[in-house]
């Protein structure tokens, strides 16, 4: 069983920094396109990053495009989310997910394992 622990999360001011991180543990890594999604109270989880699985080609939307990096590290299992020039509205609750299939996919059905979820919060 995939088991996905997300960290970094925390409080920051508006125009500040972050960098979270998404630990995979109990599959193959490097078989999975991996995606950070967020979900702000109130509103659907949306997609944040994706990065496929062997060529790491990147995709955004257009709401953190030039903001946000999406990385991964196959030999230590992780994925990273860099948050940068953050804005009040990044607030939420930011969740990795993998799909074991390879795909890399930009809604919330196209991945299979998801993690707990670590609050990001931005003070304006």
């Amino acid at each position: 069983q995939v088991q996905l622990v997300e960290s970094g999360g925390g409080l920051v001011q508006a125009g500040g920094s972050l960098r979270l991180s998404c630990a995979s543990s109990g599959g193959t890594f490097s078989n999975y396109a991996m995606g950070w999604f967020r979900q702000a109270p109130g509103k659907e989880r949306e997609f944040v990053a994706a990065i496929t699985l062997s060529d790491s080609r990147t995709y955004y939307p257009n709401s953190v495009k030039e903001r946000f990096t999406i990385s991964r590290d196959n030999a230590k299992n992780t994925v990273y989310l860099q948050t940068n020039s953050l804005k009040p509205e990044d607030t939420a609750v930011y969740y990795c997910a993998a799909n074991p299939r390879g795909r890399v996919g930009l809604s919330v059905r196209d991945y299979d394992y998801w993690g707990q979820g670590t609050q990001v919060t931005v003070s304006s």
